[in-house]
């Protein structure tokens, strides 16, 4: 071929010459590790990270790591299930009559959900591309989902472009999948089926698709699903959203409102207190200072305008009917033991901004009681979201035991192992 090329399939290429070429490029890098430098700079460096691992092209095969049973524990608990309906129908029905195949996987590579063409569900199925199967870089090689959750961007993967000898018939375009408002790596969109996959709509179809997707989890968090009281199915519990923001945002029926600092931690404190609080009580949750109950009674006063038919009690004080946290289904996410759910839901700490001794304390609480089930967990997608956000990027412990329980010839391997040592480094 003698040149370079950008695209999977270059503007004009013809895709059988471009097999055969890259069918003699892939015998040679096998046979004796060279690689031809025409050949894409991704697909090179992947090759030799899978070699490097001690992949064999000629034997491996895709990991299945889950049975059925932990399959459906996953998919009902993990985040991207609410993004399957947009999937399904922006790619997966067009897919089902074009032939094709759609696969999303978890931010580890294990696929979760594999949708399409029937009889070529089955053909990839003796490849051990289904559900449960693990598509890490680690576990079979160059293959777009992996490599795209190795570098985290979109990758095509172009017939023998991949490493494993039997995967090459195939070709594939892939793209990491975000959570809206950490950043972390979800998992990933995948379209597989033959060379016409390689083309550049069909990596815009599922980058638009993916974008989609974030879409509706954001717009999901805003809306979150409402409980219904015993007292009557037309009064809903309202919810308050106070993780990783500076105000509250509450939710009650089709109201939304964005609360101050002040009041998103006295309804907080109130919601969390149970059977409800004093004055006195408030006071001392409120700040270290002695605080003039006065002050307190005036604040509560202009909240209980703010939240209007949402009904303040008094002697104790408590919002009549209770009231729903983010914070709170996190907790009972960990004690269902829904964790990557529970890692999924924790976009922050509670009111980061906050310095009101009792909101401090929710606070400590519940980061430590993610991070203490994160770090008795063996859930390698579970712990790289939660580390790979802002609130646990700095978290020593949850990185060592990220690095603990990669497998040595994960493509993230390295880059775990230098922020590792870069923590070391900055902790003495």
């Amino acid at each position: 071929m003698g040149r370079s090329y950008d695209l999977a399939v270059p503007p004009g290429a013809d895709p059988a010459i471009l097999s055969r070429y890259l069918h003699a490029v892939h015998d040679t890098f096998v046979a004796s590790g060279r690689g031809d430098p025409a050949l894409r700079r991704l697909v090179l460096d992947s090759w030799r990270r899978s070699i490097d691992s001690g992949l064999d092209p000629e034997q491996v095969t895709a990991a299945i790591r889950l049975d059925d049973e932990a399959l459906v524990d996953i998919r009902e608990s993990h985040p991207l299930a609410t993004g399957m309906p947009v999937i399904r129908r922006l790619l997966v029905d067009s897919a089902a009559d074009a032939g094709l195949l759609v696969a999303v996987s978890d931010a580890a590579g294990q696929l979760l959900w594999v949708e399409g063409d029937a009889s070529l569900r089955a053909r990839a199925e003796g490849m051990h591309f289904l559900p449960g199967a693990d598509w890490s870089e680690a576990s079979v090689g160059t293959n777009a989902p992996g490599t795209a959750l190795a570098l985290d961007r979109p990758v095509q993967i172009f017939g023998p472009e991949h490493l494993a000898r039997q995967v090459t018939p195939w070709s594939c375009s892939a793209a990491p999948i975000h959570d809206p408002d950490t950043g972390a790596v979800l998992g990933v969109l995948d379209l597989t089926g033959g060379d016409e996959v390689a083309s550049p709509q069909s990596l815009s179809l599922v980058r638009a698709t993916v974008a989609a997707v974030e879409a509706e989890l954001r717009i999901e968090r805003l809306n979150p699903p409402r409980r219904t009281t015993v007292a009557t199915s037309a009064w809903s519990t309202p919810a308050l959203d106070v993780l990783g923001v500076h105000g509250a945002t509450l939710h009650h029926g089709a109201t939304t409102t964005r609360l101050s600092l002040r009041h998103s931690e006295i309804i907080l404190l109130l919601a969390e207190s149970g059977d409800g609080m004093t004055t006195a009580e408030l006071g001392i949750a409120l700040s270290d200072d002695d605080q003039a109950q006065v002050t307190v009674r005036a604040e509560l006063s202009r909240l209980r305008g703010v939240l209007g038919p949402i009904g303040l009690q008094s002697r104790p004080y408590r919002v009549e009917g209770g009231i729903d946290t983010d914070a709170a289904r996190v907790r009972d996410d960990l004690a269902a033991g829904r964790l990557r759910r529970a890692v999924a839901r924790y976009r922050g700490p509670v009111l980061p901004a906050s310095t009101a001794p009792g909101v401090e304390r929710l606070r400590d609480e519940l980061h430590m009681h993610v991070r203490s089930c994160l770090l008795a967990s063996d859930d390698a997608d579970a712990l790289l979201s939660f580390a790979d956000t802002g609130h646990g990027r700095d978290d020593y412990e949850i990185w060592q035991r990220v690095l603990s329980i990669l497998p040595p010839s994960s493509p993230r391997g390295a880059q775990v192992a230098a922020h590792v040592a870069m923590l070391d480094d900055e902790l003495g």
